[in-house]
């Protein structure tokens, strides 16, 4: 039974109504600080914290809950506890609400002194979550105001009862809150520097990987399988993801399918790709791979495009925009099948073309992440984690290249091959890509040997590789990838230079008058 509640929030989104509501039921509310002033100036009944332990607040607001009737009253476990919290001259406590200090979003705040960081830290807060969180079978802790209609709800329903099951799924998530948290202040003290008498007064010099990185997740859902159908499988979405990620997407297909290990490794690569362009753009993936991507004045012009630089490899794929879908897209989306459709948002008149479709998912992320963007992005490998920023170069790459042979590229050529240099990044290695006009015409990924990825897009593009430009995300380490190129009638490329033999491979491009672009910069992708 909910009789006497102790909110101390820093987070005070939905605390209002929250809070009349759980009056109304007849529960007594403990606050502090600027809870109780927003409790109070609201005209909600409350007792300071300060009046129900006899103790003022001391160190400046530092101690306020600190004290044996707080966690006596979260602890107690009934009868086996009532002498003793009749003793301390406390009373139970039943629901904690309790959100705390903005840690991260202080240490994220450009020139932040450590001296301000480290008053962030919070310590009755988490002591508060931790206490209910344990003391579960009893007390109800709501550390998320997401969850406070829920709790509510329940409270309304059963006379003042928040079930077993929900206060343990509560303590379940307030524990992960709190780790989080502490993962969040680990990372951040190991990753400074020396200490320095006057830090404290001064921006501390901050390594970009600390010591202990805490990576923390919660399930999103379950998968009906992993890479394959004998592998079980979930989706974890990351705690702190920013807006534009694939785990904060919106689903609004017609239902059919979830979305399986598979889709969801396509879907993130062709986000990843598709975010690198302003124009309108298209970005069609199969296994991980661009097969076909394009750009143009319109968006539905750019999915055709991308579509039919490889329209066998296009069937079942997965499709990356990054414009809101409009009805005449749509509809070119529903000619073919599909996987999935992502991009920021879908028109009104679009979804009803693309619903029709069975079984074709539907995503929107409101809004992209910049290409320019960086995070830290990790592999698993046997007992441990390889750590990196995210590769969010490439932009301007093209334009500040080098030119190396004796012809320069064209204006019609620096365009095609900025756009093939974009796409080369999100291939997997040796990768190479062959472009012309605003979109691909022929991808060569994955293999062992370079000019075998040369073989493979040359034989993609066909005839389109006539007059087409060529981007290869690593140096070619002989010319024979370079020759074979030419044969099938390339007229430029891009690569980042560095071989022993560029001399040779240089020369290969003069003999035929084609033009070739050192970047300096290397995009592999295993």
């Amino acid at each position: 039974m909910i009789r006497q509640a102790l909110i101390s929030v820093y987070d005070k989104t939905g605390l209002l109504p929250f809070a009349r509501s759980l009056v109304k039921a007849g529960v007594k509310i403990l606050s502090t600080g600027g809870t109780l002033k927003a409790l109070a100036d609201a005209g909600i009944a409350v007792t300071s914290v300060e009046s129900f332990t006899g103790s003022p607040e001391v160190m400046g607001g530092r101690v306020k809950t600190l004290h044996p009737r707080v966690h006596g009253g979260i602890l107690m476990r009934g009868d086996i506890d009532q002498a003793d919290l009749e003793r301390l001259g406390g009373a139970p406590i039943d629901l904690v609400a309790v959100n705390l200090y903005p840690f991260t979003q202080t240490v994220a705040k450009p020139g932040v002194l450590l001296a301000e960081v480290i008053e962030q830290i919070d310590i009755g807060g988490p002591a508060m979550v931790r206490s209910a969180a344990k003391n579960h079978g009893r007390v109800a802790v709501v550390c998320d105001p997401a969850d406070y209609e829920a709790v509510l709800a329940e409270i309304e329903a059963s006379s003042g009862e928040v079930s077993a099951a929900t206060r343990r799924k509560l303590a379940a998530k307030a524990f992960a809150h709190t780790a989080a948290y502490d993962g969040a202040v680990s990372a951040y003290l190991s990753s400074l520097g020396d200490p320095d008498p006057a830090e404290e007064k001064a921006q501390p010099m901050r390594e970009a990987y600390p010591r202990y990185l805490t990576l923390t997740f919660e399930r999103a859902y379950g998968l009906r399988y992993g890479e394959n159908p004998h592998q079980s499988g979930a989706f974890y979405r990351e705690r702190v993801a920013p807006e534009g990620s694939l785990s904060l997407a919106d689903s609004l297909g017609a239902g059919g399918k979830e979305l399986s290990f598979n889709n969801l490794v396509d879907v993130d690569a062709a986000l990843e790709a598709v975010r690198e362009h302003e124009r309108p753009a298209a970005v069609v993936v199969k296994h991980a791979n661009p097969s076909g991507v394009a750009v143009a004045d319109s968006l539905e012009r750019a999915y055709r495009l991308a579509r039919d630089a490889d329209a066998l490899s296009a069937f079942g794929g997965i499709v990356a925009l990054n414009r809101p879908v409009d009805k005449a897209t749509a509809a070119a989306l529903a000619e073919t099948f599909l996987e999935c459709v992502v991009a920021p948002s879908f028109a009104d008149d679009a979804l009803p073309i693309l619903r029709a479709k069975k079984n074709l998912r539907l995503l929107a992320t409101r809004v992209l992440l910049p290409a320019e963007q960086g995070e830290l992005t990790w592999k698993r490998v046997g007992g441990g984690l390889v750590v990196q920023g995210r590769d969010a170069t490439g932009g301007d790459e093209v334009v500040k290249a080098r030119i190396v042979t004796k012809r320069a590229p064209t204006e019609a050529e620096l365009a095609a091959l900025d756009l093939a240099w974009k796409v080369c990044k999100h291939v997997k290695s040796n990768a190479i890509v062959l472009a012309h006009e605003g979109r691909t015409v022929g991808v060569g990924a994955g293999q062992m040997s370079r000019v075998e990825s040369v073989r493979i897009a040359c034989r993609k593009a066909g005839d389109e590789a006539k007059g087409a430009v060529l981007a290869s995300d690593a140096f070619f380490p002989f010319p024979d990838g370079v020759e074979l190129a030419l044969e099938h009638g390339v007229t430029a490329f891009v690569q980042p230079g560095g071989s022993v033999k560029d001399a040779d491979v240089i020369a290969a491009a003069d003999k035929a008058g084609a033009a070739m672009i050192f970047t300096g910069v290397r995009h592999f992708r295993h």
